[in-house]
């Protein structure tokens, strides 16, 4: 049986300081022209408050299409020559909480399995997404996730807030679902009934990068339980990061 497309995007992701692992989160491919690009959250790649500095990550990747048992571990080193390798955003609100890091294709297994989403999959924040949608986070909560296949899971979820308006000003909107630590940069798609022949076999349009839980400082621990929301990056800042 073959694996759904969706779940072919989505990568297991591992951050290293030398040879020691430190965490681990999701990340996911978008294409662009001939490139190809690894998103994540960027405290994924360095949060300073928390001390997490990785030098290197490496992701889970498919290596026979005919046995999706099969995988292997790729490095992606973050730096050369004291430089950072991958790109973040920023704009008038402040830092962006989206990365992304080339991947060399030639340095892929020649056998590599995996769908990449393109422009054509990016959900344009001006198009009507209603409130209370139903979209899916593509992931690896906790580290869970189909360990003989190496496939992420999926949790389901609403939009949560108004889709094209920036919460609060900030570059994100909201989503309703349960989620935990190792989700951070996990897509968050939607099933399009219709989908134009750019879509190839991923019938799916990408709204956000899910970055994070949010939670309220007043939220007594014992009486009240978590909000139950995060925040989800619009997905269109990837052109911008992608861009040559």
């Amino acid at each position: 049986m073959m694996i759904e497309s969706i779940l072919l995007t989505a990568t297991r992701l591992f951050t290293f300081a030398g040879k020691r692992q430190l965490t681990n989160a999701s990340g996911f491919f978008f294409a662009r022209d001939e490139r190809l690009f690894l998103v994540t959250s960027r405290h994924v790649m360095i949060d300073t408050p928390s001390k997490h500095f990785p030098d290197r990550i490496e992701i889970e990747l498919h290596i026979d299409p005919d046995n999706m048992a099969q995988s292997t571990g790729f490095s992606i080193p973050l730096y050369r020559d004291g430089h950072s390798l991958w790109r973040q955003g920023k704009d008038a609100a402040g830092e962006i909480d989206v990365a992304v890091i080339e991947v060399e294709r030639p340095a892929l297994p020649e056998t590599a399995v995996y769908r990449a989403f393109t422009e054509a999959h990016l959900q344009d924040p001006s198009d009507e997404v209603e409130v209370g949608s139903s979209v899916l986070v593509v992931g690896f909560p906790l580290g869970f996730h189909d360990t003989l296949h190496h496939v992420p899971v999926v949790r389901q979820a609403g939009i949560a807030s108004s889709f094209g308006l920036r919460f609060q000003g900030e570059g994100y909107f909201l989503t309703d679902a349960r989620t935990h630590r190792g989700g951070s940069g996990a897509p968050v798609v939607l099933r399009r009934a219709n989908p134009a022949p750019a879509h190839g076999d991923l019938p799916w349009m990408l709204l956000g990068v899910h970055s994070a839980r949010l939670d309220m400082e007043t939220r007594d621990a014992i009486l009240d339980e978590a909000l139950g929301l995060n925040c989800a990056w619009y997905a269109d800042i990837l052109l911008t990061l992608t861009a040559r």
